[in-house]
């Protein structure tokens, strides 16, 4: 939609009515605007979740090898004097060398056993090349699969070589003997972790690398070719699930720091907060916290895994900022391998990044494979600092004075910096470096409510941030706090779970093993719970029973039935449609929750949410309703006669306004369809029988009273030409399908209507576009053999839709079948489609071996009771079938089919429809729907035939995954719409400023009065016949209708700017059209004369136009001129041909959409709701022509095809609601017009020329103007007081209020003056003085009052 450039600069004139104007276009609801129309329902796309740990590891088993030798140094080293000395914070001078030695092992050992207490230790003190062999290869045989940790203290020893050796010693300690690292990969094998704490033990770290590709290569080279010497040998095990730590580069010595210990390393990783907090004092700051010495740090009160002593915080904080650290730093997946794997490798890489931290500051670099990024600058490591500097400021008087200790604020700034960066921070930004922080603020019940909060706000952003709260390892956390009591927690894990579950619905079986349902059931059944949290929380119940039988038990168990049911009329929309969504998963093939359903009447009181004015409500209960009907355990009389009684509810949603809902049925009846398969294949037969059978009947044979005839012989019926659907304008058609429908065109265009009884279900409904195009070609009914069948069996004598009979319930289910197949929306009309031919198909497979069994006419088609005779179809093997329970409904007694010739060739075998193929009747009905007969071979399946539409089990709508998008995208977030900032609502606000442009600047011309009104702005020849023409209230774009295409013009600029076709069957012509939210985004509403209804968006802006939605607007229409051309009905007398194919007026403040035409009621949507909220009888016995509506009055003006004007309270009931007629006109009246001031008269015309204007409250007419014979169009401006005649004589005339002509128009402009061809439509802009006509010479022109006066 273009600016209107003049306009936007023209000063703001009179700008508070401006303002005002605007206050109106806010104001003003907008029509099929709601997600369900705006996009595609479907779920969204799965996230590959990689948070799970595919493996979890343990350490198992720990080898401590220490080569110290205590006493006497290694001679490639030179210590300084004095040197560092501690090992295991033991001075080994301190006693005897074998003393020294052993205490230092037991240490180092309970060192250890404080991150890993359920490891097994073993200790080599000094060992040889054999010990170590033994120890080495004995502890990777308890441990199988599991880790090995190698610890190697080399103090004691020479530094490793290049060739990758370290050193031990002989029996004697005389010699210091090589080990080489490719002998310790072997003993070691895979997975193991190595710590080497001596200097340069950055080769070894080479070496290992060298000799674990070596290995690789040699598998390979085994791999390759088995008679290679390799090969022969025993498979030396893989290196690459290894992990190593070392203390140094290959090119550094460990520092000797007197002040430090000589194993610094170990030190780091095995005590980090000792070792962290004597590094503390040693720094130059230190200095800055008075009275803290190194003798005071050991004193420190508390346990390290107490979080409430000062020893336990710090250890706490220091956790949770290596971890944070090293998530912020790490590659996730590398992240999850070193910090969620196994808890010691763990343990052992946060204090790694400690090692880092301070060796680095002694000029050592520790080493590790896999390499980590450098962590020692990160800025974390100051709010360490912090940490330790408020703990140890107190400790002086702690110790001295016994004063209590105050609590570290860290975890709390940390909240405020993640809450910090969820508040302010910008869409697309960096993950929030606080959230492994988060984590560990759950295990604290002090900040746990804040916590939760925050995450569940940050969960909130979308699956992005869940998939993130995921692989930081938030689950174990979240699923532990389920088993808390704590109230006010609940609405926060609901909240986090119902998003972890939108994003990764696979943690049912988390859920479920954890018995984490029990608390979501009882958040259900807690009615003081406010219905959003109810809702999530049976949105988890939903999730955790979908498809995953142990969910179902579960939740059986945990009344979850009951609990629902009494939640159906909750007040809350959203929660009604997720307990109904909740209700259908849990019994979807799970008979005992059938049953459960059947005991407390579910079905029953399901039916009461098929008329909820929310269609995605209605939607959830068909879909309950669907899955309720459709278990395939064994059937009884009982669940036959539910099934049936539920089967005839869901019939009435037949003609539901909403698309959605109708797919969700037809899904439903598929259902049923595979539950009756045999039922059902009887009345297909009979259908196609019938329809072969009916050729035009003579109106001479006629019935006997109370004979049921068969079809061929019934009543006179209407000709109804068979017709193929209309294929796309934009799809090409092949030659095969024109043949197919030149054959079926069995009567000529002007055959003599022959008049309808009203009442018949849907002699007609429209068919979808897309159904006639070649690839369906092998569908076995064709569009045209449906549709026929459908309106054959509306005249049939034998059924009406409302009986309920059981001998006709299949008969009926066909018959919506048929109807929703004809249906205006594509998708509906498809899935009906692929389930009719499924039917058919499986029909005409079975019968072809054999005629089916003589079944008479339609009356013994399906059986009079569910356990009466039934009819089976032979087999193509020969023995009769079986009864089994495939058919328990059907057969008591099976009579024998006569015996024939079985056929020399088997049908192409397609399993379709729940596999049933003729074999199945072989098999209890319990089996699985999918599996092959018992000696069927499995590539049958691939068998020609290929009708890969049919219908399946899979059947499905998207409806309860689209519906599960919503609590995957944020809830908390406000909706652009209402962002004062975002782009939505700047291009609204523009659209509403032109809006009142617009009103202003014409309003300025109108009062000045028009005089004249010939100038043509615009004129144009139009792909077809023009019928209908309609300005777009505010743009320049004109939409034009023939009778099933729509083209737009931009009459500014003369130009066409698109041209679709409609969909409407080629029987059917447009005959109404409506711009929807003309003030905002504009829709076009189209009314064809079959009662369809068409709404379509992404017109004339580049785009492809798209159907938003379409539904029967009313379902009885009389196809009263439906052979006849249009441009015929132009000059017959209206009157006498009675037509007015479907007429509509629009209020947009009350969103109500009032429809009428050649049926007996005024019907009224309500397009919020997408459901009829009134039917109007109009009291009348021809049909409605026109229709004006006035929401302040709630009056409704209808104008008759014979003559009368009738006016409509809708406010009182259907008897006394028409408060007027006026029977002044003597002719079929061309338009009635309520104006809209309060005091707004009625202004009507009829065929003959007779203008009246009548006040609503006074019983004739005020004023009568003649204006000219033989009117075909008229039309009236709102605001100008005018109002222009269309004549079949060629010519249009305007007249003023006082009935004075001030144009007349006969001529084109330039074009050489050729005449006006007969006027077919004519329209009034809204708001400027334009007047758009359309005539029969396909020309479209646009006359104004000045020359290029917008």
């Amino acid at each position: 939609m273009k600016m209107d450039s003049d306009l936007l600069h023209s000063p703001a004139v009179g700008l508070a009515e401006e303002e005002e104007a605007d206050m109106n276009d806010w104001k003003l609801p907008l029509a099929f605007m709601k997600k369900r129309h705006l996009e595609k329902i479907e779920g969204s796309k799965a996230l590959a979740q990689s948070w799970r740990m595919k493996d979890r590891m343990k350490t198992v088993s720990v080898a401590l090898v220490l080569c110290l030798n205590v006493g006497v140094d290694p001679p490639d080293v030179v210590k300084t004097s004095p040197c560092a000395r501690l090992e295991c914070w033991i001075d080994p001078l301190s006693m005897s060398p074998q003393k020294a030695l052993e205490t230092i092992g037991a240490n180092l050992q309970k060192q250890y056993e404080n991150w890993q207490p359920r490891a097994r230790y073993k200790q080599s003190l000094d060992p040889t090349v054999d010990e170590v062999k033994k120890l080495c290869t004995s502890l990777r045989r308890n441990a199988k699969e599991e880790r090995v940790l190698f610890h190697y203290n080399g103090h004691g020893v020479p530094r490793p070589t290049v060739n990758g050796e370290i050193w031990v010693f002989n029996k004697n300690y005389t010699q210091y003997i090589p080990l080489s690292i490719y002998d310790l990969q072997t003993w070691m094998g895979s997975p193991s972790i190595f710590v080497y704490d001596c200097s340069n033990a950055g080769i070894i770290v080479k070496s290992f690398k060298q000799f674990a590709l070596q290995r690789e290569q040699e598998l390979e080279v085994a791999a390759i070719n088995p008679s290679h010497p390799l090969a022969q040998m025993p498979l030396p095990p893989s290196m690459k699930n290894c992990i190593q730590l070392a203390a140094c580069e290959a090119s550094e010595l460990l520092p000797m720091n007197p002040d430090l210990p000589a194993d610094l390393f170990t030190s780091c990783l095995t005590t980090p907060i000792k070792i962290a907090l004597r590094w503390f004092c040693m720094q130059k700051s230190a200095k800055l916290v008075p009275g803290v010495t190194l003798d005071l740090i050991e004193k420190i009160p508390g346990r390290l895994n107490d979080r409430r002593t000062p020893l336990g915080e710090l250890n706490w904080i220091f956790t949770a900022i290596t971890d944070t650290i090293a998530w912020n730093v790490l590659p996730r997946d590398l992240f999850q391998k070193l910090f969620r794997q196994d808890l010691l490798v763990a343990s052992l890489f946060r204090n790694f990044l400690l090692a880092e931290r301070i060796m680095r500051s002694y000029n050592c670099t520790p080493v590790s494979s896999p390499r980590l990024p450098p962590t020692y600058m990160h800025a974390m490591w100051q709010a360490w600092d912090l940490a330790v500097d408020i703990c140890l400021s107190q400790l002086p008087t702690i110790i001295e004075e016994g004063t209590a200790f105050r609590h570290s604020p860290f975890f709390a700034e940390q909240l405020t910096a993640f809450q910090v960066w969820l508040t302010m921070g910008v869409e697309n930004r960096n993950p929030p470096e606080q959230l492994p922080i988060v984590l560990q603020v759950l295990l604290s019940q002090v900040h746990r409510l804040r916590a939760l909060d925050l995450l569940g706000r940050f969960l909130d952003l979308g699956p992005w941030a869940v998939s993130l709260a995921l692989s930081v390892g938030i689950f174990p956390y979240v699923l532990k706090l389920l088993q808390s009591s704590a109230r006010e927690l609940r609405p926060l894990l609901v909240f986090i779970w119902a998003k972890i579950l939108a994003v990764d619905s696979s943690c049912q079986a988390d859920l479920v093993k954890d018995n984490g349902h029990k608390y979501f059931l009882s958040v259900l059944a807690d009615s003081y719970m406010p219905a959003e949290h109810r809702t999530m929380a049976v949105f988890i119940l939903a999730v955790i029973v979908n498809s995953y039988s142990t969910g179902q038990e579960a939740c059986l168990q945990g009344n979850l039935i009951a609990n629902c049911l009494e939640q159906l009329s909750d007040p809350h929309p959203l929660l009604r449609q997720w307990v109904a969504i909740c209700l259908g998963r849990i019994w979807q093939n799970f008979d005992p929750a059938r049953w459960c359903g059947v005991r407390d009447s579910a079905h029953e009181k399901l039916y009461t949410l098929l008329s909820d004015p929310i269609p995605e409500v209605r939607c959830a209960a068909v879909f309950a309703l669907g899955t309720f009907v459709g278990n395939s355990a064994e059937r009884t009389d009982h669940s036959t006669t539910i099934d049936h009684n539920v089967a005839m509810m869901l019939a009435q949603l037949i003609n539901d306004g909403s698309p959605v809902v109708r797919k969700e049925l037809v899904v439903a009846l598929s259902h049923l369809v595979v539950q009756y398969e045999s039922n059902f294949c009887t009345v297909a037969l009979q259908f196609i029988e019938e329809e072969k059978n009916y050729t035009v009947p003579s109106p001479a044979n006629t019935a006997e009273p109370g004979n049921l005839t068969p079809v061929r012989d019934s009543p006179a019926i209407p000709r109804l030409r068979s017709v193929n659907s209309y294929t796309n304008i934009r799809a090409a058609t092949t030659t095969r399908n024109l043949n197919k429908s030149l054959q079926n065109l069995n009567l000529n265009e002007e055959g003599g209507p022959a008049a309808f009884s009203p009442g018949n279900l849907s002699t007609s409904s429209s068919a979808s576009s897309t159904l006639g195009s070649p690839d369906n070609d092998e569908y076995i009914l064709s569009f045209e053999t449906i549709d026929k069948m459908r309106r054959v069996s509306s005249y049939s004598s034998l059924n009406s839709l409302i009986g309920v009979s059981f001998n006709s319930v299949y008969t009926q289910m066909w018959r919506v079948l048929l109807h929703l197949a004809a249906d205006p929306f594509p998708e509906v009309s498809d899935l009906a489609m692929k389930v009719l031919n499924s039917i058919a198909y499986k029909a005409t497979m079975n019968a072809r071996p054999q005629r089916i069994l003589d079944s008479g006419s339609l009356t013994q088609s399906a059986p009079a009771s569910p356990t009466s005779k039934g009819t089976h179809i032979h087999q193509a093997g020969g023995s009769p079938p079986m009864p089994s329970a495939s058919s328990s409904s059907l057969t008591n007694d099976v009579p024998k089919p006569p015996a024939r010739e079985p056929p020399a060739t088997r049908p192409p075998y397609t399993p379709t429809l729940g596999g049933q193929a003729p074999h199945s009747h072989q098999f209890p009905r319990t089996r699985k729907m999918f599996d092959k007969g018992p000696e069927q071979a499995a590539e049958d399946g691939d068998e020609p035939g290929g009708h890969r539409n049919y219908i399946s089990l899979s059947l499905q709508t998207g409806l309860c995954d689209w519906s599960a998008k919503y609590f995957a995208q944020p809830v908390m977030k406000i909706p652009e719409e209402h962002d004062l900032e975002s782009q939505v609502r700047m291009e609204r606000q523009w659209r509403f400023l032109r809006n009142a442009r617009v009103r202003r600047h014409s309003r300025s011309i109108t009062q000045r009065g028009v005089s004249r009104l010939d100038d043509q702005i615009f004129i144009n020849r139009n792909p077809g016949v023009p019928s209908v023409v309609k300005f777009h209230p505010f743009n320049t774009c004109i939409a034009v209708a023939d009778k099933d295409s729509i083209c737009f013009w931009d009459w500014e600029k003369g130009e066409r700017l698109d041209y679709f076709y409609n969909g409407n069957p080629r029987y059917t012509r447009i005959t109404a059209m409506e711009y929807l939210n003309g003030h905002d985004c504009s829709l076009l509403l189209t009314a064809t004369d079959d009662g369809a209804l068409r709404i379509w968006k992404n017109f004339a802006d580049q785009k492809n136009p798209e159907m938003v939605t379409a539904w029967q607007g009313l379902s009885d229409m009389l196809p009263t001129t439906r052979g006849l051309a249009r441009r015929v009905s132009i000059y017959l007398d209206r009157s006498k041909q009675g037509g007015a194919g479907m007429v509509v007026d629009w209020e947009q403040e009350t969103g109500l959409l009032m429809t009428s035409g050649d049926v007996r009621v005024i019907r009224i949507w309500d397009t919020d709701r997408e459901m009829k909220v009134q039917d109007i009888p109009t009291g009348a016995d021809s049909c409605v022509t026109s229709l004006s509506c006035d929401s302040q009055r709630s009056l409704i003006v209808a104008g008759l095809g014979d003559g009368s004007v009738r006016v409509f309270d809708r406010r009182m009931g259907p008897n006394e609601c028409r408060v007027m007629t006026y029977r002044e006109h003597g002719a079929w009246v061309v338009k009635a017009h309520l104006q809209k001031e309060t005091d707004g008269h009625i202004i009507s015309v009829s065929v003959n020329g007779d203008v009246r204007f009548f006040e609503p409250r006074s019983p004739d007419s005020i004023n009568v103007l003649q204006t000219v014979k033989g009117l075909t169009a008229l039309d009236i401006h709102p605001q100008a007081n005018l109002f222009a005649c269309g004549s079949m004589n060629q010519f249009i005339a305007v007249y003023n209020a006082n009935g004075d002509v001030i144009s007349n128009i006969k001529y084109y402009d330039g074009f050489m003056g050729q005449r006006i061809g007969a006027i077919s439509c004519l329209a009034f802009h809204p708001y400027w003085p334009h007047l758009a006509v359309g005539s029969n010479d396909y020309y479209m022109s646009i006359y104004s009052a000045e020359k290029r006066l917008r």
